[in-house]
């Protein structure tokens, strides 16, 4: 029987989760489609789907099946905190999950001790590759560990990528989509820690490497190669980046998608291969068999006069021979010509230009495809830890994941369609097949009578495609094998006069008038389980056959590429003996499929996609209506719902419904058994609507349980109160009893220690009075151990009243009165902290008030007492420049050059003739001052040659640079006006080193017109500054008293 885990936890507590959320079933559904009302409606059933679906619950049970709806965003439903609430929990305790049902798959194997495997199913982009990752992440996060189970996790993780890079593609519906059936098996030894895994793939769509619809691409390994691999590697294996150069890539017109980065996902895929093992002579020369695809698809032929086949483009086929390490002219032999063995002897015919293609692209779809089956035997070789283990099976618990093709109903549906629905059509009876089972041997174990379930068994479709001799697989291999001239559509002909009467068969020819004016005359229909497919003939014949030309096979046994050399071994070569058509091939290893999974227990997850566009939040009722039926869903609810709709322990129910009878509320001592039969005939079940089983009681119909529910809801307030009353009565009363003891005992306590400290008090009181009297008598003795406590209690005085009054400024002066005995410990100490707040004043001094300082500093030794303007001037604050960097033109900072601006001003110069104004730029660099007229530099004065600077005593700006006259090249003394003029004279004779040569004179100051002449400013107070021409040719500068208040 199917365990279903537990349901009551270690301490007796039930918490079942589902039936809770059965009070808001109007709003977010139920979460077992079991308990729909109206099983039979398909409309019910999606309602309950979009309404979990709109509240981001995106699974829901059938009994022990998960539904899946892809929500096409990231849900913060996948954490460890997630995972770790969902361990050792059954289904019905928590909401449904895919975690649940991993925990209980492997809870089960841990328990019954019996393989165990999970079947993913659904259509492509439904989210199956997704929920298979989830479930083997979910293991390698939760199983116990031992010392191979972190590379093993790894290696098992890792394994995805490198499967999905070389077998999924972009289609139409998906831009991920798996294009091969995987079925892998997770090996755990007697601990239940993970030890090994294998991995079986089924029927890779190899003719994807050849043709690709509009809109799809190719397999995902050949983008990642252009866009990520190196540059050097690209050159080692003939290729360039650009996808649209190769003929097996160009056919649907999609070299890139805006959803996918193929060069991050190459780096994923390098890193996983060698994570996983693979060496780098093994990844280079599967590189390089990835590039000879790419090279053959490009190899050209051409057509001569006599219609011999020849090929066109050499330059491929040394590519070929370089990568695969063949012969080239053996390969181009064989590419154009085939060899054929009649009688004994063997013949050399050359192939026509269609046979030619044909036989590049059969040797391109068959390297593809043996060396992704070369891959997966790599992979199983990494996962397995000992292969003996995993087919002997000793010590060894498996749980398997099948992850395969959903039913598929395309516009055109060709050969690989037809395989992939047979499939589902086998998984869709096996999965009927063992749910009856279950449920039969679920009802023998509880003694409950079984019903007999009325259901579609589709046995007579896999029939009508397996039968011997008259399936259609067989009629295909008949076909196939048939000599003389056959064609598609012969063996559509052959279809109509073998299966003409089946009922689950239609052609053109056998069909009533309105259906043959959808149907054209190259097709069959097949009545599904799921509904109808029409398949389209046209390549069947090739596509079963899946020959490759025996020369060509020649040439690759004798590669040096050893993965080529593995997959095509010289014995096949050899060989007479015809291989198994490519239908055959798959049925066959259906077959095993179905005898792995039906000698194991399953579960089953399937996967929905709720619309084409892949957006969130966008629920399609029609594609989700054609999903529900070809997954069988509401086949399989009417399986689970012939019976009994609920089913439950006893001890679960009675916990949970308890109240609502007053004989079981609040506890029951009895059997379980009678406490459920008490409690049902109180709730007024009627016979037909439950049975009790030996351990479980079955409800029949799902509102029998809702208004039970119901009840339950509308009790509660009435249970809260008659509780809260209860323990509040309790909870006081024992309050009040543990307050009164606690009161007594502190009170005790309490006083005890009280007269215990006052006694200690008064003793330490009176010995510290005594010692204090003793010292003081003994003071002006010397030291001695009569006085030692009292002088230690002056100084212990002395420093906690210095401790309080410390000068808080370098220029409180204050300090507190030592005693005699401390005078030179506190003038030390008064010493100490004078220069502790002097070098904490200094360190809070920032470099750019420390640089403003020292200018201040310069400033009142050059003009304090001296000048009127000095009050204001200094109490200013100096600027770095009172010049913008856009005020300075940009010639003259390119003629200055290397020479950095560090001070600019904007002043007025008179002329030494005639005192004219004329407005200039004083700017300062580190060696030289510049007087600058616009965008010209008028005047050069290097700090060097400056010989003094002269300022009046007044509130005026004036001030006189004087310059050498020894030669008639200088111009003379520089005469200037500024607004700042403090501030430019520090700043001058600092930079200058010129500070001890300015001069500050109270009336005139004299000053160099040219060589051998002079000239004066004479300087005047006033009202208000003017700066003019004045007696005697003097400049006359009238400067305003200032306010000293």
């Amino acid at each position: 029987m199917r365990y279903q885990g537990r349901e009551v936890d270690i301490e007796g507590r039930v918490r079942l989760v589902m039936e809770s959320a059965l009070t808001a079933r109007d709003r977010v559904g139920v979460q077992d489609f079991v308990l729909l009302e109206n099983y039979n409606s398909e409309v019910a059933f999606i309602e309950n789907l979009r309404r979990r679906f709109g509240e981001n619950l995106i699974y829901t049970y059938i009994g022990s099946v998960l539904v899946s709806v892809n929500p096409y965003k990231e849900l913060e439903i996948y954490s460890k905190q997630q995972m770790e609430r969902y361990r050792g929990v059954s289904f019905y305790e928590i909401s449904p999950h895919i975690y649940a049902l991993s925990d209980n798959t492997y809870r089960a194997m841990r328990t019954e001790r019996k393989d165990q495997c999970i079947l993913i199913s659904g259509e492509s982009g439904a989210g199956k590759t997704e929920a298979s990752k989830k479930i083997l992440l979910y293991y390698a996060v939760t199983c116990p560990t031992n010392d191979q189970m972190p590379a093993l996790g790894e290696r098992l993780l890792q394994s995805n990528p490198v499967l999905e890079a070389f077998g999924n593609a972009k289609t139409f519906r998906n831009d991920n989509s798996s294009r091969f059936g995987k079925y892998m098996d997770v090996q755990f030894d007697f601990r239940g820690a993970p030890v090994g895994g294998h991995i079986l793939n089924y029927l890779l769509e190899k003719s994807r490497v050849i043709h690709q619809n509009h809109g799809e691409r190719n397999f995902h390994i050949f983008y990642q190669l252009l866009d990520g691999g190196e540059d050097d590697l690209l050159t080692t294996l003939g290729l360039e980046r650009n996808p649209q150069s190769y003929q097996y890539l160009v056919k649907g017109n999609c070299p890139r998608l805006s959803s996918v980065s193929d060069k991050n996902n190459w780096k994923v895929v390098m890193k996983a291969l060698s994570v996983i093992g693979f060496t780098e002579e093994e990844v280079q020369k599967l590189l390089n068999i990835i590039a000879s695809v790419l090279h053959l698809g490009n190899t050209q032929f051409g057509e001569g006069e006599e219609g011999e086949t020849y090929i066109t483009t050499e330059t491929k086929i040394t590519s070929l021979t370089k990568l695969l390490g063949v012969d080239g002219s053996a390969l181009g032999e064989a590419l154009t010509h085939k060899k054929l063995t009649a009688k004994g002897e063997e013949m050399i015919t050359p192939l026509s230009f269609e046979q030619a293609v044909s036989a590049r692209d059969a040797l391109a779809k068959a390297m593809y495809g043996r060396t992704f089956t070369w891959l997966v035997e790599k992979i199983n070789q990494s996962l397995a830890l000992k292969e003996e283990i995993y087919h002997s099976g000793k010590g060894c618990s498996v749980i398997g994941l099948l992850d395969i093709y959903g039913f598929e109903v395309l516009q055109h549906n060709s050969f690989e369609q037809f395989c992939i629905n047979y499939c589902n059509e086998k998984l869709q009876q096996l999965f009927i097949e063992l749910t009856l089972r279950s449920e039969q041997e679920e009802y023998e174990t509880e003694g409950i009578a079984w019903e007999t379930v009325q259901y579609f068994d589709n046995k007579i479709i896999c029939d009508l495609i397996e039968e011997k001799h008259k399936g259609i697989i067989s009629i295909l291999d008949e076909e196939c094998l048939r000599p003389g001239e056959t064609c598609d559509v012969s063996f559509l002909e052959k279809l109509e006069d073998t299966l003409g009467g089946h009922p689950h068969f239609v052609t053109h020819k056998l069909a009533n008038g309105k259906t043959r004016r959808v149907m054209s005359r190259e097709e069959f229909r097949l009545l599904h389980y799921a509904g109808e497919v029409n398949y389209n003939v046209n390549g069947f014949l090739d596509k079963n056959n899946d020959l490759l030309n025996r020369n060509l096979k020649e040439v690759m046994c004798q590669s040096d590429n050893q993965i080529l050399s593995h997959c095509f071994r010289k014995e096949e070569a050899i060989d007479q003996k015809r291989p198994e058509m490519a239908a055959t091939q798959f049925k066959n290893s259906l077959t095993k499929l179905m005898e792995i999974l039906m000698s194991k227990e399953p579960s089953y997850v399937r996967c929905i996609k709720p619309n084409d566009a892949k957006q969130p939040g966008r629920f399609d009722e029609v594609l989700v209506r054609h999903q529900v039926k070809y997954l069988g869903l509401m086949e399989n609810l009417r399986v689970r719902r012939a019976g009994f709709a609920y089913r439950r322990r006893f001890e679960a129910f009675l916990q949970r419904y308890k109240p609502l009878c007053p004989e079981t509320w609040p506890n029951w001592h009895g059997r379980l058994s009678d406490g459920v039969s008490t409690l049902v005939n109180h709730l007024g079940y009627k016979a037909e609507e439950y049975k009790l089983g030996r351990s479980k009681i079955f409800i029949r119909f799902p509102k029998t349980l809702f208004n039970t529910e119901d009840a339950l809801e509308a009790k509660r307030p009435d249970i809260a109160l008659t509780l809260q009353t209860s323990w509040r009565g309790y909870r006081e009363r024992a309050k009040y009893q543990r307050i009164r003891r606690a009161v007594i005992v502190i009170q005790s306590g309490w006083r005890g220690m009280k007269a215990r400290r006052r006694a200690k008090r008064r003793r330490q009181a009176a010995e510290l009075i005594h010692r204090l009297i003793k010292g003081f008598i003994y003071r002006h003795e010397e030291f001695c151990p009569e006085n030692e406590y009292f002088h230690d209690h002056v100084r212990y005085s002395f420093l906690k009243n210095l401790r309080k009054n410390l000068p808080k400024s370098v220029l409180d002066k204050s300090w507190p009165t030592s005693p005699p005995s401390l005078i030179e410990a506190s003038d030390h100490l008064r010493r100490l902290h004078m220069r502790n707040m002097v070098a904490k004043y200094c360190h809070r001094v920032q470099p750019e008030w420390k640089k403003q300082m020292m200018q201040k500093v310069v400033a009142s030794e050059i003009f304090k007492d001296e000048k009127d303007s000095y009050p204001q001037g200094v109490g200013r604050l100096f600027l770095d420049s009172r010049l913008e960097r856009e005020q300075i033109n940009l010639k003259v900072v390119q003629t200055l050059g290397s020479d950095k601006v560090q001070y600019g001003v904007t002043v007025v110069k008179y002329d030494r003739r005639g005192f004219k104004p004329r407005p200039r730029q004083l700017l300062l660099t580190n060696t030289f001052a510049v007087l600058v007229d616009r965008t010209k530099i008028k005047q050069r004065i290097d700090y060097a040659a400056l010989r003094g600077i002269s300022v009046s005593s007044l509130s005026d700006g004036m001030f006189v640079l004087h310059m050498p006259n020894e030669d008639n090249k200088q111009k003379g003394d520089v005469v200037l006006h500024c607004h700042h003029v403090i501030e430019v004279v520090t700043k001058l004779s600092m930079m200058a080193s010129k500070v001890n040569y300015v001069n500050i004179s109270p009336g005139s100051i004299r000053f160099v017109v040219a060589r051998g002449k002079e000239g004066f400013i004479d300087f005047v107070r006033g009202s208000e500054l003017k700066v003019a021409k004045g007696k005697r040719g003097h400049l006359l500068v009238t400067a305003p008293q200032i306010n000293s208040a």
